[in-house]
């Protein structure tokens, strides 16, 4: 119970100059994601066909998650070992998801 709960100590060692910097990215990534939400609501008037809409909507989603994953979630400046975690979990992952793929295609039929 001797450890100081004063405010100051919190940010004692990052600077000003440091705080701001990372300020100023947080807003242009908030800045950020509303602009790719307004393209969300853009692309649903332009009516495209489904599956131009479901890749365009895909891919902006994919811009707005990966700008959440780095910033937000810190990844931008983690080492390279959580890059290798999330790719293997990436490999992983992709197989579960085909799976019920490959069961439908399966020629089996149960009695």
């Amino acid at each position: 119970m001797s450890e100081s709960h004063d405010p100051k100590d919190a940010h004692a060692g990052h600077s000003h100059a440091d705080v701001d910097r990372h300020v100023r990215a947080a807003y242009f990534v908030f800045g950020s994601l509303l602009v790719l939400t307004a393209f969300t609501v853009g692309a649903y008037f332009l009516h495209l066909p489904m599956r131009a809409a479901i890749a365009l909507a895909l891919l902006i989603a994919t811009v707005k998650g990966t700008l959440v994953a780095a910033w937000f979630m810190h990844l931008v400046s983690e080492r390279t070992l959580i890059y290798w975690v999330l790719g293997l979990t990436a490999v992983l992952f992709l197989p579960l998801l085909l799976l019920p793929t490959f069961t439908v295609l399966d020629g089996i039929v149960l009695r």
